[in-house]
């Protein structure tokens, strides 16, 4: 038997372990065989994978790349060929573009120019405002992967319904059987600070900060999980930034709701210091955190488990937006977000070199469990055999610095992991069987990514 693909000479890892000397065969896409180096079969390609570590095609199940209508921050072939330099086998792209993905045919525009362009396969999420609670049901015909509501301010200005309406959103939603997620943090306190504090002239970076206090953040949480206790709604709580928040999810789960929930590496990794000593680029929203919220959020998210999925909230702005000639100027005049495709699995395997997580627990969240969580597992996220031909494989050996984030692959790079070390780096990213990155280069064609499709 000959086949089309052959990796051998690694560790394959999965949540259930690991297996050394071990090797993945492909055949028409899909995985055909996992098994010891030595009872794989000859193939077309064979690569050596020369004793690095095999895993399931990680998922970042949260990005913006921003196209339709924000094509000069990020377009779907620039953020998936960030995503394929990452390591990353499978986006789901935010609803604040323009227009907003908040009707069928918005969402089907998404689609198509994700198929014409994207280097990894791709879905989407759509939003509900008071605007469109009618066609919940037509946007879960037309594929959509889950529902979003963003219940504070964020970029784009996005309305959230009022809570009367997001309760008839969850009982249409939970016809569907699909999960709701939240950009969870109270507008109004968010608002009543932030005027607050331009009144008094705080304009530094850290102002900012503060002014979306831990409080805004953590009772959306308990707000939602109460909402979805009543209507029976699955739930999903995108970019928790503090252990307070993780804290009430953990009441939630306690408590019987189906809520899940989905932290970042810029959470785990700084604290609110990287505001004082690097401005603006580090402005994003929830904010990052004090050093006892971030070890908060690493006792009870990670350590506990409470956290299921590992994403960025990858979000690309211009230099110019993100003030990067006056880092330290009015953060009024600022906007939030940053790149994170290119950073999220060397930060992870960074943090695997320093004990603070095992592989096979850093595979589960970034990998099986968004799949699971999202409707993909197992066609995505898993290594088994008869499903897609995804996998990434890395060296969790290598030690590097991001000097520059210009030779990152977005099309805009601002980040505040620029100056960061690592211990940990991808060396190749296969997608349904084929060689996407390797060498150091994106090497798959513009439009191999697909919309992936739910049972």
């Amino acid at each position: 038997m000959t086949v089309d693909l052959v990796v051998s000479n690694c560790t394959v890892v999965t949540p259930a372990g690991r297996t050394p000397d071990a090797g993945v065969a492909v055949e028409d896409g899909e995985i055909v065989s996992v098994c010891r180096s030595d009872h794989l079969p000859d193939a077309d390609r064979e690569l050596d994978g020369d004793g690095n570590v095999l895993v399931p095609g990680p998922i970042d199940c949260h990005i913006h790349n921003r196209e339709p209508g924000l094509e000069y921050k990020e377009d779907w072939e620039s953020a998936t060929r960030a995503a394929a330099a990452g390591g990353v086998t499978t986006v789901v792209g935010m609803p604040n573009t323009d227009p907003v993905i908040d009707r069928p045919e918005h969402l089907e525009l998404k689609f198509d120019r994700g198929e014409a362009s994207a280097h990894v396969d791709f879905q989407s999420y759509v939003v509900v405002t008071s605007g469109n609670l009618d066609l919940i049901p037509d946007l879960d015909d037309a594929g959509a992967l889950g529902f979003k509501i963003f219940l504070g301010s964020t970029v784009g200005d996005v309305p959230p319904p009022n809570d009367g309406e997001i309760l008839e959103a969850m009982k249409s939603i939970r016809e569907t059987g699909k999960r709701l997620g939240f950009h969870e943090e109270n507008g109004e306190i968010i608002d009543h600070y932030t005027a607050q504090f331009k009144a008094a002239g705080k304009n530094d970076p850290i102002h900012h900060s503060h002014s979306r206090p831990v409080v805004a953040e953590r009772e959306a949480v308990e707000r939602m999980i109460t909402f979805a206790e009543e209507t029976g709604v699955k739930i999903h709580m995108y970019h928790v930034s503090s252990g307070s928040a993780a804290e009430a999810v953990a009441r939630g789960k306690d408590r019987g709701v189906d809520v899940t929930a989905e932290t970042t590496p810029h959470y785990l990794w700084f604290t609110e210091d990287v505001m004082r000593e690097k401005g603006n680029p580090a402005r994003i929203q929830p904010p990052i955190r004090d050093a006892e919220e971030r070890e908060k959020l690493w006792d009870i998210g990670i350590d506990d488990g409470v956290i299921d999925c590992i994403a960025t909230d990858h979000a690309p702005h211009t230099p110019e937006e993100k003030k990067v000639d006056d880092p330290f100027g009015n953060t009024w005049d600022a906007i939030s977000g940053f790149v994170g495709l290119e950073t999220e699995i060397p930060a992870m395997l960074t943090f695997v070199d320093q004990g603070r997580l095992t592989l096979e627990e850093w595979v589960r969240r970034h990998a099986a469990r968004p799949a699971q969580v999202w409707g993909m597992y197992p066609q995505k996220g898993s290594l088994q055999v008869g499903t897609d031909a995804d996998f990434t494989i890395v060296d969790p050996d290598e030690e590097w610095t991001l000097e520059d984030a210009s030779a990152l692959h977005s099309k805009n790079c601002v980040t505040p992991f620029e100056g960061e070390s690592f211990t940990g780096n991808v060396v190749s990213t296969v997608v349904r069987g084929e060689v996407v990155y390797e060498d150091g280069s994106v090497v798959g064609d513009s439009g191999h990514g697909t919309r992936v499709t739910l049972e």
